[in-house]
C-alpha cells in the first residue's frame, strides 16, 4: 500500500517515517510551505498565557529568536504535538487541549486568567480564537507570525500515481491542504480516480472540500492527532489487503 503525505515539512517526513514503520510506503508531496513573517510582536510582560494552534508558530518565533521573555508565560496548546514543540523550545508550563480549536477555547475559557493571551498565528486560519473567547471575557492579542504558502502544482509522477491507482490513499491534516489538493487536481483526475482514492482526514472540517469535489472514500480519524491518523491509515491499509 502506497499513501500520499501532503502536509508541510518537517512534519511530512516524520509522518512518512511513521507510516513506513507500519509497513506503508509513503510518497511525500507537501502542498503548503512555511514562511516566517517579520510582524511586530507585543512585549511579553503582562500576558497570562500563550495560545498555540500549531507547532509552526513556535518554529516562526524560534527563527526570529524572539522567545526570550515568553518562556516564562504559560502555554495553552491545542494538542500533544504542539505542546511537545513548545516544551522543546523551552516553555516550562504547558497545558494541553484535546486537539481542536473548540477544545482550546474551552480550556482557555475556564483557565481564570489574570491577563490577556498572546496568540502567534498564521495568516490563514480555520477559526477565530479571539472572537470565540470574547464572550468569556478573555482578551486575545493576535500576531500573524507565519504563512503557509500553497503549492502551485502537483508533480507529474504524483498525478500519474493518483490516476493509475498506484497511490491508494492520501492523508490530509488541514482544511487548507485539502482545498489546495482539490484545486491542483482539478480536471487532472478522472471520476474513477476520485472514487477510488482513499482520502484520510484528521477531522470532518478537513474532509469537506474533498467531499464537495466527489471524493467518496473518506476516512476520519477517531481523534484529531497524529496517533489518530496513524490508526486510520493502518486500518485502511488492512482493509485493502484483506482477501
Amino acid at each position: 500500500m502506497r499513501m500520499l503525505v501532503t502536509r508541510p515539512q518537517p512534519d511530512a517526513s516524520e509522518t512518512a517515517a511513521r507510516l513506513g514503520a507500519l509497513g506503508i510506503v509513503a510518497d511525500v508531496s507537501p502542498l503548503l510551505f512555511h514562511r516566517t513573517l517579520l510582524t511586530s510582536l507585543p512585549d511579553p510582560r503582562g500576558f497570562a498565557g500563550v495560545a498555540l494552534t500549531s507547532a509552526n508558530a513556535i518554529r516562526a518565533l524560534m527563527e526570529r529568536d524572539v522567545l526570550e521573555g515568553w518562556r516564562q508565560v504559560e502555554v495553552f496548546a491545542v494538542g500533544t504535538r504542539t505542546a511537545a514543540a513548545a516544551r522543546q523550545a523551552g516553555f516550562a508550563r504547558v497545558r494541553i487541549a484535546r486537539g481542536t480549536l473548540g477544545d482550546l477555547v474551552e480550556m482557555l475559557s475556564h483557565a481564570q486568567l489574570g491577563g490577556p493571551v498572546f496568540y502567534p498565528a498564521a495568516t490563514h486560519q480555520s477559526g477565530d480564537l479571539a472572537k470565540s473567547l470574547a464572550p468569556f471575557g478573555v482578551m486575545v492579542v493576535t500576531a500573524r507570525v507565519y504563512e503557509m504558502a500553497a503549492a502551485t502544482a502537483l508533480e507529474a509522477p504524483v498525478l500519474e500515481s493518483l490516476e493509475s491507482g498506484a497511490l491508494g490513499a492520501a492523508l490530509f491534516y488541514s482544511r487548507r491542504t485539502a482545498e489546495t489538493f482539490v484545486a491542483l487536481t482539478g480536471q487532472a483526475l478522472s471520476d474513477e480516480a476520485r472514487k477510488r482514492l482513499g482520502v484520510l482526514c484528521i477531522s470532518e472540517g478537513v474532509a469537506e472540500p474533498l467531499v464537495e469535489r466527489h471524493f467518496v472514500r473518506v476516512g476520519l480519524a477517531d481523534h484529531p492527532s497524529e496517533e489518530g491518523m496513524m490508526a486510520l491509515a493502518l486500518s485502511f491499509a488492512r482493509d485493502q489487503n484483506a482477501p
